[in-house]
This record gives structure tokens, sequence and C-alpha cells, in this order.
């Protein structure tokens, strides 16, 4: 099967390969080329074969994909040149919104345990010295009856200087919205992953505020990559894909990424295909995105580029090298000159070969162009049946709290043994005491679980001063309640 995008200059229509679907894919091109345009489409066609999808809304016009659109105007005219029905090829789609703010969707949350140490220090920005503290902390849960001092031999001298970096960098995070992004009900991605009356659904995640924080963006949406890589079977190569994701701003997943989580990402891209996930990227320039991942993007879709900076040249000469050559086609002339809705379309065959590049347009979507309302938005989120269960922000009590409750308990206990010790040791008795068997030192009776557990809590747990700080340690010390 071949979900059918558009028509070449010939005549030709041109579609992804069904089986092929799952070996990822670039859109590029400049600003009002058409990108989402394309995107839209791509995701209509995956949504008629009852494939699920995944969406970045960064502009905030893809809500209108719940309407059936308008026979008017170029897309009139569009459906009309390449005889795609008439009226009767308009249509609305099964829509799921999301929202990390929870202000125009369904409240989209995860956990710090879920996010991990590499994607957490992505998210805080740290340095490989502040990651490695970080570190420290959870490793602590498996070294808990370990002395500072052995903690130090293996990860090196806790300084007070990361200490101040990661607690600047939650007080940020915090001011940039994160206290919505992690909490309970956490996302279940099965929800993600569903038809309705034989379609797939479009899950579209509004980003317009979200993208403001890069970093809170980017280490969500490559979490998300992650999880699903940890959490599908093993399912080869599918007749068709089992969920495909389109990230829209993708150079943001990589602007100032450490090698090793690049390194990852290429990774995740490379090896998810086999669980039946396509990954499709969506950026201005094809240089915004490493070499390694780049070559794992089989199904191309390049809009126009325009070559006003050196830079730019650069850019229209990489991608035209990375199309399969076509005679009929000089793609370095072709790619600064195409209009709007027209794209360089290559997409891999049968056999997994990538087509000669061939000047094309693309199909319009079916559904509404134009967003649909803040009303009709608020009431479509309202009746979807999963709003009921994320729209309430859960408390559960977790290791945190019990971790305070522990300290408070073993501070008390501490204060009264030492009033007794110095009672004790005010009197005659006491000093006799001292003679034959030395002062007692603080926390002689404590275990050490009680010592490290004390420490940590009174050190972290009692300087609390915001909600994302107080999310770090729910994950970091969580498995204890376990």
């Amino acid at each position: 099967m071949q979900y059918s995008l558009a028509r070449s200059e010939q005549g030709q229509t041109l579609g992804i390969t069904a089986k092929m679907a799952n070996r990822h894919g670039l859109i590029a091109g400049a600003t009002g080329t058409g990108k989402t345009v394309t995107l839209r489409k791509m995701a209509e066609a995956f949504s008629d074969d009852g494939v699920p999808v995944f969406l970045v809304d960064v502009k905030g016009d893809l809500s209108g994909l719940v309407k059936a659109g308008t026979f008017s105007g170029k897309v009139a005219e569009r459906i009309e040149q390449f005889d795609l029905g008439g009226e009767s090829y308009l249509n609305g789609y099964p829509v799921s919104f999301w929202d990390v703010f929870g202000e125009t969707g369904i409240p989209l949350r995860t956990t710090i345990s879920e996010m991990g140490p590499l994607l957490l220090s992505r998210l805080l920005n740290l340095n490989a010295t502040q990651e490695g503290l970080l570190n420290l902390v959870r490793a602590m849960l498996k070294f808990v009856a370990e002395n500072a001092k052995s903690f130090q031999v293996e990860y090196g001298n806790v300084s007070a200087a990361s200490v101040g970096a990661i607690q600047r960098a939650l007080l940020t995070l915090e001011n940039e919205g994160a206290t919505n992004l992690f909490g309970e009900p956490a996302l279940n991605l099965e929800d993600w992953l569903q038809t309705r009356d034989g379609r797939g659904v479009i899950n579209v995640l509004n980003s317009e505020k979200l993208i403001n924080s890069p970093r809170m963006y980017s280490a969500f949406l490559l979490w998300l990559m992650s999880e699903l890589f940890e959490q599908l079977p093993e399912v080869g190569d599918p007749d068709k894909p089992k969920f495909v994701m389109f990230f829209d701003e993708a150079h943001l997943l990589f602007d100032g990424a450490p090698s090793v989580l690049v390194d990852k990402v290429e990774q995740v891209v490379r090896l998810i295909r086999s669980k039946g996930v396509g990954i499709y990227f969506v950026t201005q320039n094809p240089l915004d995105l490493p070499d390694t991942v780049l070559g794992q993007l089989g199904n191309r879709v390049q809009h126009a580029l325009r070559a006003f900076t050196p830079r730019d040249q650069k850019a229209v000469k990489s991608a035209a090298e990375t199309f399969r050559s076509n005679p009929a086609v000089n793609v370095v002339e072709t790619i600064s000159t195409l209009g709007v809705g027209q794209a360089l379309i290559s997409f891999l065959d049968e056999k997994g070969m990538p087509a000669p590049v061939e000047v094309a347009y693309v199909y319009p979507p079916k559904s509404q162009l134009a967003p649909i309302t803040e009303e009709e938005r608020a009431a479509w989120v309202k009746d979807d049946d999963l709003y009921a269960f994320y729209k309430d922000y859960v408390d559960n009590e977790s290791a945190f709290e019990v971790l305070n409750a522990q300290a408070d308990l073993a501070a008390v206990q501490q204060k009264q043994a030492e009033q007794a010790q110095q009672e004790k040791e005010s009197g005659l008795f006491g000093s006799l005491s001292r003679m034959i068997f030395g002062t007692q030192k603080r926390g002689d009776k404590l275990s050490p679980t009680e010592q490290i557990v004390n420490s940590v809590a009174k050190s972290v747990g009692r300087n609390i001063r915001n909600e994302v700080t107080k999310q770090i340690m729910r994950g970091i010390l969580g498995a204890l309640k376990k």
C-alpha cells in the first residue's frame, strides 16, 4: 500500500510506501514554503490507514484537523487540478489535544524517575560535573550504608558550587513551568496508540508556550522517543507502522546537546523502527540535524531553500547530495526556485531504495486549514474520554514525604538524646562516666540507613523552596518506598 501525498510535474502520483514508513523521514524548507501543509497531509494519510500519530503544534494552527476543510480557494483549485474527488475529498479527523500546561488540552505529565539522569541533566543544562552530582544522589540509594568518604572516592568531591548550580537551574526550570510537566497521573503511552472508527487518533501537543522553553521542549520529546523504544515490543518490518511521530523545530533537539545525548538519539532513531515507529523531523535546514541522524531518514520532502548566505548555499548543496539523482532534475537550481506547496520528493520504494528525486505538488489537506475557536477546542478536549483521567493532578505520598517525616522524627529523637546526655554529663556520675567510657558520639544509636536518611533529608529535604525541587527529590528518592 502507498500513502498518496503528491503529484509530480509529469503527472505521477508520489507517496510513502506503508511498509517503509517506519524508515523515518525529513520535511525541510524555509519558513512559509509549505512544511506544515506537508506535515498535515502526511498525518491525515497515516490516520486514514488506522495508524495513530503524534504531532507537535508549535504555531497553534493544527486544531483545524478536527473539521472537514472548505471547498474553496486554493484548496478547491488543487482538488480539481489533481482530480481528487471534489467535496467528498474533504474530511475531519479524530484528534486528542494535549498540553503540558493543561490550558488548551489534556494535561500531559511525566515523572522524574521516567525522565532519567541523562535527560534531566539536559533539562537543567548541567555540565558533566553537575550531572555527576545527580548520578551520585541516585547512587546513594544503592550504597546507603556507605559513608561520605567512599562516595567521594567513586564520584569525586561534591562541591558547593555544583549544588548551587543545580539549585539555580531548578529555580529557572520552575519559572519556565516545569512544575506542570512533572507529576501524576503520568502519560501512559498506550493512550496514544488508539484508533477511532478505524482511523488512527492524531495526538496534537500544543507547544506554542512550551517552545519558549527549548530545553524542556527537547528533553520531553527525547524522553518520548526513549520511552517508546523501551516499552514497545519488537515487530520487525510490519506492513504498516504502529505509530508515527512528527517533531517540528527539530533543531531544538540537538542545539547545545552533549555528544553522549546525540549518540543516544542516533541510537534510538536507528533502532526504534524495529518497534514499528516512524519518526519525521521537520526543520528549516537539513544542516540542523547531525549527519548520524540525517543518514537514518529515508523519506525526504524538501521545500524551497533560499541561498542568501554561505551557510544557505552549503545547505542547498548538502540537500542536493542526499537525493538519488534524476537526469531530468537539477536539484541545486530547482531547490531555490520552488513555489509554495512545491517540493523535491524522494520516498523509499518497496525494496527500501530511494526513488529518483522528483519535483512535485503536495496534495492539499482534507481537514480545515484554519484553527478552530478556543471555545470549540475547549469543548472538544472535555469530550475526550481521556480527559477525565488526566485532568486532575494527583499528589500521591511518596518517598519524599516519607523521608521528611523520618527526618523530623529522627531530629526530635536526636535532640532528646542530646538533652539526656547533657543532663547525665552535668553531674558527678556524668563526669565518672566520661572518665571510664568516654563521651558518646552523635549518631551512635542510629543505624547506617538512619544516618544517611537523616543526612539527606536534613541537607536537602528541609531546604526545599520550590515545587520542581520537590519533584526532583520524589524521583531520586522514590526507590526507597519500593
